[in-house]
């Protein structure tokens, strides 16, 4: 229904994105900032209905569904670019979920070490390893990500979706609360001030926070399979293009309202994530309540960013080894309270508990991850969010070269390239800086 679809795309929008925004505010300055937010939020939309109408190729009542995001290109472009799509989009998913697996333990820890600082009444500096709450965020997403489908997973999102309005108001709420004790609203139009960066700190710094806004609403990789869940008449097309619409409206207006309220209440300090950022201040307790419902949030999210990847890797392998019994073969497990038996794959129980251990061991690995989701998202936001869907619907549409529509469509792709780009390089400088300081497996905070 529009409602669920609503709720699966909140899940996948208003992800972890929303804490780095104050930061990207920061970086941008109150005219720029809510500017480049606004931008992104209608380039969004716009692509993402273009998208809606790949679902199916030809007639949009009857015409052949295409599953995946990769088939519509395969059955709309061909050639070459379906490999390339699958490869950014599968690449995407991937790094996405160990950019979860470090946020949750980030989370994980600021609860044990509010609780810790509070108890020391601030003497201690409690510094951690976040290695043992990654291991504990992995056997959790090992145990869900048995869960055989993506439409079964639709209670997890509405519970990850309330959870991310709760984190993201009482951000919101503590930005308030912040202004208005001080009485003042910190920033400036033009972002944080040259003498707190130098000046080279401050283009890289501006280039990177509009790869973390351009994360924050990247959601394009996973709607053509959101779509296929979507029960029709009407044609699964309307439904989608209704849910797109209600739900980017509801996440610009909380993500203009938490990035700006944050900015509002640090001023030139706005932290890198907005909860873990608050750290120590009181009242403590509605903080780890606040980092108790990213870490809920978190755990939903990653399944529904993986499951395209686990029912891939599974068609694949199924189309390839049609007769071997151990991919194939699948148990009847009854579930006491369930009509319904649970159904055992082994291929599946090894192949998903192999994945997640994967991104759980690199997540330790580089646990500033943040910037290299930062790459992720300025690679994964062009390609997938814009350049497919734009070349699919000229295709499809049957729109003439040099036209005045085919020319504004081409020249919203090259623009958007550019800012990938942009973007791409801001965050691959904050990777080598973090590299410069760096032992594997030793991170602590």
């Amino acid at each position: 229904t529009i409602c669920t679809a609503t709720a699966h795309i909140i899940t996948a929008v208003i992800g972890s994105g929303v804490l780095s925004l104050a930061w990207a505010i920061a970086q941008l300055g109150w005219i720029a900032g809510p500017a480049v937010m606004l931008l992104f939020s209608f380039v969004t939309y716009y692509t993402s209905s273009l998208l809606t109408d790949c679902y199916r190729t030809g007639d949009p009542f009857s015409g052949k569904r295409n599953y995946t995001y990769t088939d519509a290109v395969r059955s709309i472009l061909g050639g070459y670019k379906v490999k390339a799509c699958g490869l950014i989009q599968y690449l995407n998913l991937f790094g996405i979920s160990i950019g979860y697996t470090i946020a949750a333990s980030i989370s994980m820890m600021a609860i044990k070490r509010s609780n810790c600082f509070h108890e020391s009444g601030g003497k201690n500096p409690c510094h951690m390893s976040s290695n043992p709450y990654m291991i504990m965020f992995g056997v959790s997403e090992i145990l869900l990500s048995q869960i055989p489908d993506f439409d079964q997973i639709w209670w997890l999102s509405i519970v990850a979706a309330v959870m991310s309005f709760t984190y993201s108001g009482i951000g919101l709420g503590l930005g308030i609360a912040k202004v208005a004790a001080t009485g003042t609203f910190k920033g400036s139009l033009t972002g944080i001030s040259i003498g707190t960066v130098t000046q080279a700190q401050k283009i890289w710094r501006s280039l990177q926070a509009i790869g973390d806004i351009a994360f924050a609403y990247s959601f394009s990789v996973i709607l053509i399979e959101i779509q296929d869940t979507v029960k029709s008449p009407p044609e699964e097309a309307k439904t989608m293009k209704k849910a797109t619409k209600l739900s980017i409206a509801v996440t610009t207006v909380f993500y203009m309202l938490c990035g700006s309220m944050g900015y509002a209440s640090f001023g030139d300090f706005a932290p890198g994530n907005l909860l873990t950022g608050f750290g120590f201040f009181n009242p403590f307790w509605l903080l780890d309540i606040a980092n108790a419902a990213i870490i809920i949030h978190l755990v939903g999210a990653y399944q529904v960013f993986c499951q395209p990847i686990f029912a891939f890797i599974e068609k694949w392998a199924t189309q390839r080894w049609p007769e071997s019994y151990f991919i194939t073969k699948e148990f009847k497990i009854p579930v006491p309270g369930y009509r319904h038996p649970y159904k055992l794959n082994m291929f599946r129980l090894v192949w998903r508990t192999g994945f997640v251990m994967l991104t759980t061991v690199i997540s330790m690995l580089l646990p500033f991850f943040n910037d290299v989701v930062g790459i992720l998202g300025a690679l994964g936001f062009w390609p997938l969010t814009v350049y497919f869907p734009v070349e699919m619907y000229i295709q499809q549409k049957k729109i003439s070269k040099w036209s005045s529509r085919w020319i504004c469509l081409k020249m919203l792709s090259m623009a958007c390239l550019m800012i990938s780009i942009v973007a791409g390089a801001g965050s691959i400088v904050g990777v080598i800086l973090d590299l410069k300081v760096y032992k594997p497996f030793k991170t602590t905070y």
